[in-house]
């Protein structure tokens, strides 16, 4: 009976071990949480979430739909790519507009991770 529960507890120290291992590996990715926001539309709650259609892929805080001089550019929201935010009500807030910033936070075993500056 002792070697029968000696068995199940290595088992489940193992198991338990591989379901860490493989959380700091996902948690761990490149591609940050990312939200299409307005950026005109920030209250205490947040900015207010817009279709994905309206960020241009690929883009971060550079991308304004903002011309010189400060003119807007086109009808729809100015909208930009907000990383790792809170959602709720469909308001996200306590991100970054910066995905660097985004992949530098990491999760549990992320640290150094990203491009760090020199």
């Amino acid at each position: 009976m002792a070697e029968t529960r000696r068995r199940l507890r290595s088992s489940t120290v193992a198991l338990g071990g591989m379901g860490v291992i493989a959380a700091a590996l996902t948690s761990c990715g490149s591609d940050p949480d990312r939200r299409c926001v307005d950026r005109d539309s920030y209250t205490y709650e947040g900015y207010k979430v817009v279709a994905d259609k309206n960020c241009k892929s690929g883009t971060g805080a550079s991308g304004s739909s903002y011309g010189k001089g400060g003119t807007k550019r086109g009808s729809g929201p100015d909208a930009a790519w907000y990383y790792d935010a809170d959602l709720t009500r469909g308001r996200a807030d306590y991100g970054t507009f910066n995905r660097g910033d985004a992949v530098d936070r990491g999760g549990f075993g992320c640290s150094g991770s990203g491009s760090g500056g020199g």
